[in-house]
């Protein structure tokens, strides 16, 4: 790995790619300290402390902003919900479905929505922190310095989705999820030394879970099943091309780390609007807090709805279907057309449903942990389970697309 590393380094492009997405990330980390006009951080870091519950979740995929009430506190989750809510609409409404099928133009429509859906969704929430600190005291500010917090965390939002976009388009990977890595590499600390500082059981068994749960997310990420593709011989022009075989790759989890970020981001959505109505905050603070069993089920299958329909997304059977007939491929033993695109289906529900269980149980299992295994808060949050999913899911990606740019880089030499 060190060895491919050096390689990647040596390449310029890739190098240039590397520094522009580690100044980036330098700035987010500089913009997570910045207090917004007004706050009294220590105030706010005290109170979230004594809270605990969904803040712990919503600080830890902030990086630690939230606690500090910074520019950045909150971070990107209103940009994924707002993705989350436009995807679904896509099946709702026409005119999204159209866009789709535009190629780049309706994305790039898609993704202005996508963007102007954030704005709103940041704005309210918060306006929901920013009257929850100040019902509790935690924030002295008058109405005044009240719209001035708000438009600054608001702000701070959309120029973290510029700095997710900016990264996606000159830096490497996927923007959004890498600032989602930094936000939780940032608490590694904090839960070495909660285990180091905890029970002896803690100490000697962590480690070897926190092994076992990693080695089982590269396992499964890396898990596909290979459909074989036989092309059969066709006419190009006045030359017979012989016929080749070869396979389509179908992995285990073809949503990846997209369905916990998506749950996370909706799970943290009730807190938001909770801070509006004193009743419904009473009932999210005492029955919907991670942890309890109601906030693990609706999680766990929030998850696994999640799973099917990202990948439902990416991967069209009947277009694969059509894209083999159109080329001369079909599958060994299955008629082209219709019975193809039916057997694709029923190879990729059979996948994604082990998939999906299995990135519910991953996600879950922090909290297993404290409730029985005796593991403190701090190093369940940090070193198990969604942490450990999304940190390996997002670094196995990475590399895999920084490999894949290696590799066009060696081609040019052919092609020169």
């Amino acid at each position: 790995m060190l060895s491919w590393l050096a390689n990647a380094w040596r390449v310029p492009e890739i190098r240039k790619r590397l520094l522009f997405t580690a100044l980036v990330l330098a700035l987010y980390r500089l913009g997570s300290w910045i207090p917004a006009p007004g706050v009294d951080a220590q105030a706010i870091d005290q109170y979230l402390s004594r809270s605990g519950g969904i803040f712990n979740l919503l600080n830890l995929f902030s990086g630690g902003a939230l606690s500090q009430f910074s520019v950045f506190a909150l971070g990107i989750m209103p940009y994924v919900t707002a993705s989350i809510i436009v995807q679904l609409m896509t099946v709702v409404i026409p005119r999204l479905s159209e866009l789709q099928k535009e190629g780049e133009s309706g994305y790039a429509k898609i993704n202005q929505y996508t963007r102007y859906l954030t704005v709103v969704l940041a704005a309210a929430q918060a306006l929901g922190y920013a009257f929850l600190f100040r019902n509790q005291g935690v924030l002295s500010a008058n109405n005044g310095r009240m719209v001035l917090i708000i438009m600054t965390l608001t702000t701070g939002t959309v120029l973290l989705m510029w700095m997710g976009e900016q990264i996606t388009k000159r830096g490497i990977g996927n923007g959004i999820s890498i600032i989602i890595f930094a936000s939780i590499l940032t608490g590694l600390p904090l839960g070495i030394a909660a285990w180091w500082n905890g029970g002896p059981m803690e100490r000697i068994f962590f480690p070897l879970i926190a092994l076992a749960i990693v080695s089982s997310v590269v396992f499964v990420q890396e898990g596909q099943r290979k459909i074989p593709i036989q092309y059969a011989k066709r006419q190009v022009g006045r030359r017979q091309v012989s016929g080749g075989s070869t396979y389509l790759p179908l992995r285990v989890n073809m949503a990846g780390v997209i369905p916990v970020i998506f749950a996370a981001a909706v799970l943290a959505f009730p807190q938001t609007i909770a801070q509006y109505f004193p009743s419904t905050q009473e009932f999210v603070n005492t029955y919907f807090q991670p942890g309890d069993w109601l906030y693990l089920l609706i999680e766990g299958g929030m998850i696994v709805v999640f799973a099917f329909f990202y990948t439902a997304v990416q991967f069209n059977p009947v277009e694969q279907a059509d894209n083999l007939r159109k080329h001369g491929g079909y599958i060994p033993g299955i008629r082209p057309g219709p019975p193809t695109a039916q057997y694709l289906d029923r190879v990729l529900t059979r996948l994604t449903l082990p998939g999906s269980l299995y990135l519910a149980l991953v996600a879950i299992l922090p909290s297993l942990f404290i409730r029985y295994g005796g593991f403190s808060q701090a190093t369940a949050g940090a070193l198990g389970g969604t942490s450990v999913l999304i940190a390996v899911g997002v670094a196995l990606d990475t590399m895999r697309q920084m490999q894949s740019q290696m590799m066009m880089r060696s081609y040019e030499g052919f092609l020169r």
